[in-house]
């Protein structure tokens, strides 16, 4: 989220939408310095701090194991009981797509998280879907108007986030071991790293800064 979407989330609590994380792992194999037993409680608890910067209270982890998460009926299970719960009119994912814009190859863990999200929306629908769920209480929630998916290569919807643009840069720096971890590399400085995309995508949509996403619509336009 806070590679490009967390500035998004920031305008949209601001004006008063009410946003839950949920992350699918604890990004414990992410720093190739520190083992996945400290890492995953850091990565948490610095995954929360960069949540309330943009205003999110509420940050959920499902636990799978980092880097060797599998598309499968367990991960969709687990964000449809997720849906349920909550209840959204609007799912946020990452980038499910092969590549990042037809140039660099996207990661295995993101194309199964945000598969399975895509899919596990609709299950949350279905009350023959994971019946299971039933028994713990959760009846089926068909309310999700459509799919956002941050940082694909077919966005064509934009936000302007001009004037939340320095929440989202916060929001990142949250990661501090995290981004220790990367080194001197483009993605360790939080600000440049995020400003190149922002303008890039700002100047699509006539604006300074900008966050882009793919839009799939799971209901009929109101």
């Amino acid at each position: 989220m806070e590679y490009g979407a967390a500035a998004a989330v920031a305008r949209w609590t601001g004006q008063g939408k009410r946003v839950v994380y949920a992350m699918v792992t604890s990004g414990e194999a992410g720093i190739d310095g520190l083992d996945p037993e400290q890492c995953g409680p850091l990565r948490e608890a610095e995954q929360i701090a960069s949540a309330a910067v943009v205003g999110v209270d509420t940050v959920e982890f499902l636990h799978h194991q980092d880097g060797v998460l599998e598309y499968g009926l367990p991960l969709r299970r687990d964000i449809a009981r997720l849906v349920r719960r909550h209840r959204p009119d609007v799912v946020i994912t990452t980038n499910y797509r092969d590549t990042y814009g037809g140039v660099f190859p996207n990661q295995a863990d993101h194309i199964a998280a945000g598969r399975a999200t895509l899919d596990a929306v609709r299950d949350a629908g279905n009350r023959w879907v994971f019946r299971e769920l039933l028994t713990e209480g959760l009846e089926p929630w068909d309310g999700v108007r459509m799919l956002l998916a941050g940082g694909s290569p077919e966005a064509a919807h934009g936000v302007d986030v001009t004037e939340t643009f320095a929440l989202g840069v916060a929001s990142l720096a949250e990661h501090k071991a995290y981004l220790a971890g990367l080194g001197d590399g483009g993605m360790a400085d939080p600000g440049e790293f995020l400003e190149g995309f922002g303008r890039q995508a700002g100047s699509r949509l006539g604006v300074r800064y900008g966050s882009v996403f793919e839009v799939l619509r799971l209901r009929p336009p109101a």
